[in-house]
């Protein structure tokens, strides 16, 4: 069974609730640092051929805090679901995500367990 674990550094509106914006013409975008954000995970995944693995693929994020704050795991997951979709051109219909433990250290991180199904 194929298994990947990566980190990825939690940058400001990288939720669900923020990573897009509004154009004045109604229409949506991707917000600049998410979207490096996004092309970024993409490049460390890459090598790793997610769309020849078997489907479903699980997505496992654990998140490491450096502060205190309450933050809801789930709102991660359109962004990351998203840019996996990007990379592999899989329809997030076939993942499964799983919302992982919160932890706290001295860099606030996403760590991404990626497995196939």
């Amino acid at each position: 069974m194929n298994e990947v674990k990566i980190g990825m550094p939690l940058i400001k509106d990288l939720s669900v609730n923020h990573y897009k914006g509004r154009r004045r013409d109604g229409g949506e975008y991707v917000k600049k640092p998410v979207a490096k954000w996004m092309e970024d995970m993409g490049w460390i995944l890459k090598p790793y051929h997610l769309e020849d693995w078997k489907l479903p693929l699980t997505v496992r994020c654990d998140i490491v805090q450096s502060d205190k704050r309450t933050r809801d795991i789930s709102n991660y997951s359109k962004v990351v679901l998203d840019a996996i979709e990007d990379l592999t051109g899989i329809n997030d219909t076939n993942y499964r995500w799983v919302d992982g433990d919160p932890s706290y250290g001295e860099h606030a991180e996403l760590v991404l367990t990626i497995s196939e199904g």
